[in-house]
This record gives structure tokens, sequence and C-alpha cells, in this order.
């Protein structure tokens, strides 16, 4: 079913500040699907819309017949989960009083034979260390990014010293009915690990410091990698909930080996 053994981790954590828990995390072995989610609205029900996309994108993986060697139908298959979630969350905030003005950011991936295709709406984040370069794969829907992508920044830290923050989105799930998806595939090799998660990692970690981690985690166990990540986000200040689920691509079984994943690591 897969060329490589795969292995996972994930962790989610309310943060020092935040009086609940907003995001969402899916993990499933069997699938080799991974879907975190950030909710955002507060009081509008943030944490209804994020696992109502989280359930939403696991339900339309299980009913469907999954494309394992076909990479543009995972791709498709991403994009349409991950609209059909957002249908879902639309939907729910237009009928019920108190989901009014609920959303999610979100960022999913699911492992094909050979490769990893992906798909994200905010700006839930998706990277990829390999060898020692983290290279984020997934593409913010964020004010900031957007004045980075037309130009009128260099980069991101220069929009930053400008004044500009980090925590204005373009785009989300269930703010409209239709939504804009981004996507993508990448080709898994041995070593590999993937970091999906949500900004209440990425604001208070540095990207630097998140490779350093990943490389330190070598061949060891990915759960260490995720509770070091957690408690640094939270010794940073945990501003904002803390979840993540990390992939790591290991060597192709022996012919007589069982297939399939081994998932490492719980809620």
């Amino acid at each position: 079913m897969w060329a490589y053994k795969l292995e996972y981790a994930w962790r989610t954590d309310r943060g020092r500040v935040r009086t609940r828990n907003e995001d969402a995390v899916t993990v499933h072995a069997d699938m080799g699907l991974v879907v975190v989610a950030d909710g955002v609205g507060g009081a509008s029900a943030g944490e209804v819309a994020s696992r109502l996309a989280a359930d939403t994108i696991r339900e339309r993986f299980k009913r469907q017949t999954l494309p394992r060697t076909d990479v543009d139908k995972a791709r498709l298959l991403t994009e349409a989960a991950v609209e059909e979630a957002n249908r879902a969350v639309w939907q729910l905030s237009q009928t019920k009083t108190d989901c009014v003005g609920m959303g999610t950011t979100v960022v999913l991936g699911f492992a094909g034979a050979d490769w990893l295709a992906y798909a994200n709406v905010g700006d839930s984040r998706l990277y990829r260390l390999r060898g020692e370069r983290l290279e984020q794969l997934s593409h913010d829907h964020s004010f900031i990014q957007e004045v980075v992508d037309q130009g009128f920044f260099r980069t991101l830290e220069d929009a930053r010293h400008y004044g500009i923050g980090d925590n204005i989105l373009t785009r989300a799930l269930g703010s409209s009915a239709e939504v804009r998806v981004y996507s993508g595939v990448t080709e898994l090799q041995t070593g590999d690990i993937y970091l999906f998660c949500t900004d209440g990692l990425t604001g208070m970690v540095p990207v630097d410091w998140l490779r350093q981690i990943l490389v330190a985690a070598g061949k060891s166990e990915l759960g260490p990698a995720a509770e070091a990540l957690v408690r640094l986000a939270n010794e940073r200040g945990g501003t904002d909930n803390i979840t993540l689920a990390l992939l790591r691509v290991g060597d192709r079984p022996a012919e007589d080996a069982p297939d399939g994943p081994a998932p490492v690591g719980a809620l």
C-alpha cells in the first residue's frame, strides 16, 4: 500500500492564555490522512468549526476509494474534501445562532504510494524537513503574506518591522459559501519529516528552532519531539492553542514485512 514505512505523532494543547482549545487534529494512519485545524471566532464557536472541518474531511476520505497511485486524483480529492468542509462550516454558521461568524483554518496531508498530497486554507502550515533543510510547503492566506506576495515587502520580517501583524486572515473555511484551496504534491523520501501545525506553534517558536528540534529527532521516536515543540511554545508565552502532527518517512519495507504505517503518539 505504501512504498515506505510511515510513522506519526500528534499533540494538542490549550496553551497558557486561552480558556479553551479551539484547535482540532485527526490522524488516520490506516488512510495515511493527517488533518490539523484552528478554529476562529472566539465566542462564535471556533472549536465547533475546527472539529466539524476535521470530521468532514475524515468522512470524505472514508467513503472514497482512495487514489493511492494517482497523484492528480489525490490532489483533487484533498481540494474536494476541504471544499466540502467549508460548505459544512458555512451552512452551520448560517443556521445555528451561536455559531454565527465561526470559521477555521485547515491543513491536511494524504500519503499515497510514494508521495504526499496536501492542501490548506488559512495560516495553518505544512513544513517538510529534508536533510537539514526545513521548507514550508503550504501557503498562508493572511494579509501579511499577501503584501509580500504583491511585492510591497521583500520578506515577512520586513513587513513585521513595518508594523503589519501576522494574525489577519484573508481566507478561512466558513467565511463564505465557496473557498479557494491551495494544494500541492511532494515526493516522499526516506528520512523526511512533515510538520502540520497551527499558528499557536509557529507564532511562538522561530522557524529555525523548529528545524533544530526536528533535526535532533533523527531516527528516535517522534513523540518526544512533538512534546518538545509544545513545551517550547508554552515556555515562550503559549498565547494561543498549540496543535501539531508529525509524519516521518522511514525505509522501504522488506518484501516479507507487513505493509502499512505505524501510528505513534496520541491526543
